[in-house]
Order: structure tokens, then C-alpha cells, then sequence
């Protein structure tokens, strides 16, 4: 005849299992966390130099066009969107891109004469990615995002 009550060593196993049950899905959730914030990480990383690369793009096509006889570097980055220096309207970048690592348009800019030459991001970030191929073997090695600095190419070689 059976009394419903389970023998004294079974009475927690139910309990045991749950506790361990609960703590693999917490590890699974925990690793599948990483792996997501790694990945987004990486496509920021892939955007960062797209959007560099743009930049940099537009800087030595704006540094190229000669006007009165002088190459001169934008002042402001809007003068990428639309440069009116000569006897027709030129636009050397589509739009005024977001810095993909913080999310906003604040770029450093870096000057010479008070023009603008060349940018980075702001971001102090870790990079996952720290060995790379032309055009960007100079990031080689860098530290931190703020250190991926976007340079116009040298005269005579391309991006």
C-alpha cells in the first residue's frame, strides 16, 4: 500500500535537477550573450572603416580639385556635401556619416591651417580586429578605435 510520500533520499532530486537545469540555461544565455555583443562588435568594426574609408575618400577628391591654382582642405565637413568653389557644385561625400562607435556625429578632426586633413572616432574602445591589410595597415597593431586615424591617401596611390 502505497502512503504518497517519497523515500527520504528522493524527497531534493526533483529540486536538484531544477537548480541545475536552471544554471546550464543561465551558462547557454550567458555564452549566446557574448557571442551576440562580439558580432555586433565586429559589424561596428566593418562600418568604422567603411565609413573612414568614405571620408578619407571625399577629404583627397575635395584636396584634388585645384581653384585658382590652389589645393586647399575643406574647413567644415559639410563642404564635402556640397563644394562650391569652382563654376559648378561638386559633391565629394553622399551624406555626413555617424561615427559607428559612438553613435553620434562627433569625429575628431583633425587640422592643419585650420583645415581639415584627416579624422578619427572618439571612441576609446578595445578593437577586436588589430591586423589589417592595404589601405588600412597603418591601424596595425592600434589600441583603441581613437587610434584609427582616416588619412587621405598619398598622391598617386588610391583607397
Amino acid at each position: 500500500m502505497s502512503t504518497g510520500k517519497m523515500p527520504r533520499r528522493q524527497a531534493g532530486l526533483g529540486y536538484l535537477l531544477c537548480l541545475f537545469a536552471i544554471a546550464v540555461l543561465g551558462l547557454g544565455a550567458a555564452g549566446a550573450g557574448r557571442v551576440w555583443y562580439t558580432t555586433q562588435q565586429r559589424e561596428r568594426e566593418a562600418e568604422l572603416l567603411f565609413v573612414g574609408l568614405q571620408y578619407a575618400n571625399a577629404l583627397d577628391a575635395y584636396h584634388a580639385q585645384e581653384v585658382n591654382g590652389q589645393h586647399q582642405w575643406p574647413q567644415n565637413l559639410e563642404e564635402l556635401l556640397e563644394d562650391r568653389r569652382g563654376p559648378r557644385m561638386q559633391r565629394h561625400l553622399r551624406q555626413l556619416y555617424r561615427d559607428p562607435m559612438t553613435g553620434k556625429a562627433d569625429w575628431v578632426l583633425l587640422r592643419s591651417a585650420g583645415r581639415i586633413n584627416a579624422l578619427h572616432s572618439k571612441s576609446t574602445g578595445t578593437p577586436i580586429r588589430t591586423v589589417f591589410e592595404a589601405p588600412f595597415e597603418s591601424f596595425t597593431g592600434a589600441e583603441r578605435y581613437d587610434q584609427w586615424t582616416f588619412v587621405p591617401p598619398a598622391e598617386g596611390t588610391t583607397l
